[in-house]
């Protein structure tokens, strides 16, 4: 419970924060799952990719997944070989997990589902002239271009540029966004929110999100370029009408709730702002008191 707006919030941070046994075990588990792939290929470098190593993974971590990124030696490359390279791997992690209830090939990772939270193993290569190449089967197969470690240089110079509020505003903003079905996947989330919060200061959490749900709404009609320079669009997956709609729909109706919470605020109703803020952020917002 908290008695301010302000209170509130850095709560609500906390709430999103996965526990030091939950750090440990994830230490534990990527060096195992990185273990096994070195049994069965020729690995260059591996490291930690995604939101957490971005270090804007939300609780509860049972919803989230890490992301292991595997740079193999060129010779399993081929022009078409993108199916069989994931089965490759599919079939390599399961010498080492042979009791793991589920490894799947999802997108361009091969996906361990533990019975505490998912592994994503994304293979990939060495790309000539910067960046990785990362196999998808989707449209027949292709190589995908990429650059996580670039992701993560992005994402530390917006943050120092904010004094450090950037990573906790977009883990507020992802808390809402898994409220809501998650209609955005999570790097487009944070690429979005780097626009969004470029030269503008974020002076406290709730005008913050407020601001954010408030101009987002503009930016699903145009394309947003990866910042790394390897996507034209990586909001693509929000298409059609019928998804912009949809999605303009759930920011605009976060967007009335923070003003209505806000306003609450400046009237000294501090209960009613956080009876607001809630319907925004379901459970993870601390109740008033």
């Amino acid at each position: 419970m908290a008695k301010t707006i302000s209170q509130s919030f850095e709560k609500l941070c906390s709430n999103l924060e996965i526990t030091d046994l939950q750090q440990t075990t994830v230490s534990t588990r990527q060096n195992n799952v990185r273990d096994a792939m070195n049994k069965g290929f020729v690995v260059l470098e591996d490291f930690l990719t995604g939101s957490y190593s971005r270090s804007t993974l939300i609780a509860p971590l049972s919803e989230a997944d890490i992301d292991v990124f595997i740079i193999l030696d060129p010779k399993y490359y081929s022009a078409d070989g993108q199916a069989s390279l994931l089965d490759s791997v599919k079939k390599t992690i399961k010498l080492t997990y042979s009791k793991t209830p589920e490894i799947s090939r999802n997108g361009q990772a091969i996906t361990i589902s533990f019975t505490d939270f998912p592994v994503d193993v994304v293979p990939g290569f060495r790309r000539q002239g910067g960046g990785f190449l990362i196999p998808t089967t989707s449209n027949g197969g292709k190589w995908l271009s990429t650059d996580p470690k670039k992701h993560v240089e992005i994402s530390t110079k917006n943050n120092k540029a904010h004094d450090g509020d950037l990573v906790p505003m977009v883990k507020i903003l992802k808390c809402w966004n898994r409220s809501v079905n998650s209609p955005f996947r999570s790097f487009h989330l944070e690429a979005l929110a780097w626009t969004i919060f470029t030269d503008v200061k974020i002076s406290d959490y709730s005008s913050g999100a407020r601001y954010f749900f408030d101009k987002a709404r503009n930016w699903l009609r145009c394309k947003l370029p990866d910042p790394a320079g390897y996507s034209e669009d990586v909001g693509y997956y929000i298409c059609s009408a019928t998804d912009i709609s949809a999605v303009t729909s759930k920011l605009e109706t976060a967007y009335n709730r923070a003003f209505k919470a806000e306003k609450y605020a400046l009237d000294s109703m501090i209960s009613d702002a956080v009876e607001e803020w809630q319907k925004v952020f379901g459970d993870y917002f601390p109740a008033y008191g």
